[in-house]
């Protein structure tokens, strides 16, 4: 599997066969189309700096050892679960190559400062006239 210019070796990738969950009639129950596909992160020939964010991606499909683990069941056919499969892989590895975009520091403008302070004024406000009124006065 080729993505952009890194390319994952098959015997890389753990494809195997289960039976389907949910309606297909006789069908769901003889043949296997059901794919498990699991990527080892760590182990694989991938750089380091794209293991590395692959694994930061805090992506619940990342086991804790570092393995990647889909599930694929959309359609009855085998072939096109095991293609659907490899295209989430290839997603998942091509999300970790994009550079992440850098946060640009922003301060609040004048009137938003002046609209939050008088809305905590117009707050505190309510609240003070719910007091109990004092009698001495």
């Amino acid at each position: 599997m080729k993505v952009k210019h890194i390319s994952i070796p098959d015997n890389e990738i753990i494809m195997s066969a289960v039976r389907s969950q949910g309606s297909g009639g006789q069908n769901i129950n003889k043949v296997s189309t059901a794919i498990h596909l699991k990527f080892d992160i760590a182990s694989s020939s991938l750089p380091a700096a794209v293991k590395y964010r692959l694994l930061k991606l805090n992506d619940q499909r990342v086991t804790r050892e570092g393995v990647f683990v889909i599930k694929s069941q959309e359609t009855r056919s085998q072939l096109q679960n095991k293609e659907l499969a490899l295209a989430r892989l290839r997603c998942f590895v091509e999300q970790a190559l994009k550079p992440r975009k850098i946060r640009k520091k922003t301060r609040p403008t004048k009137v938003s400062n002046l609209n939050r302070l008088n809305a905590k004024n117009k707050r505190g406000e309510l609240k003070k006239s719910r007091r109990k009124v004092d009698e001495q006065n």
